[in-house]
């Protein structure tokens, strides 16, 4: 050959594959360059794609569908529906034209508009773009479970609060409700109607999810936080024994128990289970006055306080959990800038999700192990191909299986015949924690209940947590949370 024609022969080789790997990338980064701000043909471009349908976990309860509406240029544009209205709104949040997205409609929207960074999806577009069909794009498959987020959201109607239910083995979300909640098909033009919705707290937030980014001061159940670092740490163990007098003394003044659990307000000299079945004040006002703030505050960590969960909403809808001051979370230098009795018995500056809350007891049914919290289990493409699949993945490890046996045997009490009866269900054990926090403000606690069954073969963990009560957590939430586990289990009350 020509060394003239070889050397322009591999000029043009070079220019072909430049052309092919330039044409590759900017096919590839277009779903990134088309969401930057400024860009105002995106809205309107993803009108014209058929978003993906978003289903519970059953596949069968579509939680997000698509209407057409039909433009007088012909064009047709494919708008959001939401079928079942209430039932998991703030978990799928909305997709509108005016104001944009929230919840898994926003964290996921690549997928459900096809515009993923995945190479198959790519070309797919690309070939119906050329072949002018419209795009589609893919559906996503929740955890939700039906017949549990339908208790849940029954439940919690008229109240402030929120419920989460998770699977300890795996990290699925199996419920995810707040309260006041709304109905998302008004987001579109009737936005003004969400705002209108009250409830018995001020602000009532309809749009807020209290689930993940609500904060609430936990009161007795953080005492399973507190009884993880005593016990695992070695510093106590269950016959340990303590003399309550009613009351501890904290910097000079006494600290008393909760008065009104219908039982004693003085228990005398007890163990660990029993301080534990009857939530007693007292001797955890002690115990954190002997492990000091530190140990506590690690054993928080442990079980992913101080971090966002990694659950798939978008950073905006989930808080984390801690200790909070002037609005913001709070790590003390010093250990004599917090109370380390009340930061036992879970008052002090603390404040927590349910989503965090949910996970603490899951954590303890799942032998130590807290798994990081899934809403999404698959997404599907138009022709049926699973493209992704979300697995289990373990997010921290908070005690050991010893420690998980002995405080399940303490929270088994619990329901048995301490302040959580009300949970009980025939046939079920149900390891437990009840909760009633003060909020400073006369008749309005925080109230709480945590739990996970079957106490021996864990398949739920749930939190409940309402606010602006003048129950307890006992009377309060445990109810709810017995509601939504017997749904979860398929067990009558």
């Amino acid at each position: 050959m020509n060394p003239q024609i070889r050397r322009l022969f591999f000029v043009f080789s070079a220019l072909f594959v430049a052309l092919v790997a330039m044409s590759t990338y900017w096919l590839w980064k277009a779903p990134e360059l088309e969401a930057k701000r400024g860009n105002p043909n995106l809205i309107v471009r993803q009108l014209t794609i058929q978003r993906g349908l978003i289903y519970a976990s059953n596949q069968r309860t579509v939680l997000a569908s698509v209407r057409k509406q039909k433009l007088r240029d012909g064009r047709t544009w494919y708008l959001r529906k939401y079928p079942q209205r209430r039932l998991a709104a703030h978990v799928v949040g909305y997709s509108t034209v005016e104001r944009s997205r929230t919840g898994l409609e926003k964290s996921l929207n690549d997928f459900l508009t096809g515009s993923n960074a995945n190479l198959n999806t790519i070309v797919d577009r690309t070939l119906d773009k050329l072949r002018g069909i419209t795009q589609r794009g893919n559906n996503v498959v929740t955890t939700l479970d039906v017949r549990g987020q339908r208790a849940a959201v029954e439940a919690l109607a008229g109240k402030c609060g929120a419920a989460v239910a998770v699977e300890p083995e795996t990290g699925r979300v199996l419920v995810m409700a707040s309260a006041p909640t709304f109905d998302p098909n008004l987001a579109e033009r009737r936005f003004a109607r969400i705002s209108q919705i009250s409830g018995p707290c001020q602000p009532a937030a309809p749009l807020l999810n209290r689930a993940s980014q609500g904060l609430f001061i936990p009161g007795s159940i953080f005492k399973i936080v507190t009884a993880t670092a005593a016990l695992d740490s070695g510093r106590f163990n269950p016959s340990s024994t303590f003399v309550d007098r009613g009351y501890c003394i904290e910097y000079g003044k006494k600290v008393f128990n909760y008065s009104d659990q219908s039982g004693p307000n003085v228990f005398g000299t007890v163990d660990f289970g029993d301080a534990v079945e009857n939530s007693i004040n007292s001797v955890f006002c002690e115990i954190g006055k002997r492990l000091g703030p530190n140990l506590i505050l690690d054993y928080m960590k442990k079980f992913g306080f101080y971090e966002e969960p990694p659950i798939g909403l978008p950073s905006e809808e989930v808080q984390a959990s801690g200790l909070y001051q002037k609005g913001k979370l709070f790590e003390p230098d010093d250990p004599n800038a917090v109370d380390p009795g009340r930061l036992a018995f879970g008052q002090e500056r603390l404040q927590v999700t349910p989503l965090q809350m949910a996970l603490v007891a899951a954590g303890v049914a799942n032998d130590g192990y807290v798994m990081e919290p899934k809403l999404v289990d698959r997404i599907i493409a138009p022709d049926g191909k699973v493209i992704d699949r979300f697995t289990s993945e373990r997010w921290t490890r908070a005690m050991s299986s010893g420690t998980a046996a002995e405080l399940t045997a303490m929270m088994t009490r619990v329901v048995e015949s301490g302040t959580g009866t009300a949970a009980q269900i025939p046939g079920v054990a149900i390891a437990g924690k009840t909760g009633t926090a003060e909020t400073g403000r006369e008749n309005e606690n925080d109230t709480w209940f945590i739990a996970f069954a079957p106490a021996d073969r864990p398949q739920v963990a749930v939190a409940v947590a309402l606010s602006n009560q003048d129950g307890t957590g006992g009377s309060t939430a445990a109810p709810i949370a017995k509601d939504i586990i017997a749904a979860l289990l398929g067990r009558n009350t």
